[in-house]
């Protein structure tokens, strides 16, 4: 899985750094969200899916080879 987010969509809700924080966090300055893992490991699966289902703006992208 890779996973993509788009920036521009972000609101900064930060559902995804709640869900998945392997994976997700939120720029202190103004709450957008940025990858920390763009192609994380089988075992964080679920929590990305779970974070790409709760954003709001579905900024979230995943990626299947």
């Amino acid at each position: 899985m890779r996973v993509v987010l788009d920036q521009n969509r972000c609101v900064g809700a930060g559902q995804c750094a709640l869900f998945a924080p392997d994976v997700f966090e939120q720029r202190l300055e103004d709450g957008i969200a940025e990858v920390l893992q763009d192609a994380p490991p089988p075992e964080l699966y679920d929590e990305v899916e779970t974070a790409a289902e709760r954003c709001p703006s579905q900024a979230i992208t995943r990626l299947t080879a």
